[in-house]
């Protein structure tokens, strides 16, 4: 008789958890970015230059952080949001907190505008100058008409003065200014002219144009002695040689004019000997 196996059947049911972890190349967690939802502002306060000079400045502050520094144009970070010294121009300030996160703005210094409160014009009352007079005696006193207070003045470019009025001016065009308090400044073009000759310098200098500038013997390129008559200083400079020449050698070969020309008339040589008298000057 075969001999039949009964078999049972049994199924085993085996329960397998998996557990997936989410690591980092190198095995740790992915570390949150710090500035994630971070907003920095940042704002300033403005100084404008003054005119071209390099005088404005920024003052910068910002928000949504602590422990701020401050970087201009890409410059190195500082503590302070100054930055003074600065020219007319757009300039990039990133605010950084912290915890490195930063925030920029763009802000312009901009060139101030003095004048635009002000408005007033400039003008020069003058006092004429005597030529070839040492030192010269002319001035001119600035005057303004217009708004604006607290002025000082300058003339040819030169450091501002309390007062208006500037001396010993030689005859000439000169460019005087006026500055308010509030840094305008307006300008003028002012004439020293020259006070009228004296008569008996007058008749002097008709004298030696008549008798020694003609034919270049004391005019031209290479007047004689090196004395150009023409120019009316030169006359007052040489006056005692004109004398010596044509008063006191009249008659002889040292005169003035030389020989074989005649020498000068009485009336003329009393001319010399007066304007030199009396001073022998420009104003005589």
């Amino acid at each position: 008789m075969k001999e039949k196996n009964n078999f049972k059947n049994y199924f085993l049911f085996i329960s397998t958890t998996f557990i997936i972890y989410s690591c980092s190349d190198g095995g740790e967690p992915i570390p949150q970015n710090p500035c994630s939802g971070v907003t920095i502002s940042v704002t300033a306060s403005i100084t404008n230059t003054s005119g071209s000079l390099n005088n404005g400045s920024i003052t910068a502050s910002a928000s949504g952080g602590s422990g701020f520094t401050f970087s201009i144009n890409g410059g190195a970070f500082q503590s302070s949001g100054t930055f003074s010294g600065l020219a007319a121009a757009t300039y990039s300030i990133i605010a950084k907190d912290s915890r490195g996160c930063t925030g920029s703005q763009s802000f312009t210094v901009a060139v101030n505008d003095p004048c635009a409160t002000v408005s007033f014009t400039v003008s020069g009352t003058t006092v004429s100058s005597t030529p070839c007079t040492t030192p010269a005696n002319g001035s001119i006193t600035v005057t303004t008409s217009g708004s604006g207070s607290g002025f000082t003045y300058n003339i040819s470019g030169g450091a501002f003065q309390a007062s208006p009025t500037f001396s010993n001016l030689a005859v000439g065009t000169y460019t005087v200014a006026a500055k308010e308090a509030g840094g305008c400044v307006r300008t003028a073009s002012v004439t020293v002219s020259a006070t009228p000759a004296g008569p008996l310098f007058s008749a002097v200098k008709n004298i030696i144009t008549a008798n020694c500038t003609t034919g270049g013997c004391h005019s031209g390129a290479n007047p004689s002695g090196g004395i150009d008559f023409t120019v009316e200083c030169n006359i007052i400079v040489h006056k005692v040689r004109i004398k010596v020449r044509a008063v006191d050698n009249f008659g002889t070969a040292q005169q003035m004019p030389p020989p074989p020309a005649a020498g000068l008339s009485l009336s003329d040589r009393n001319a010399i000997v007066n304007w030199i008298n009396a001073g022998g000057l420009y104003s005589n």
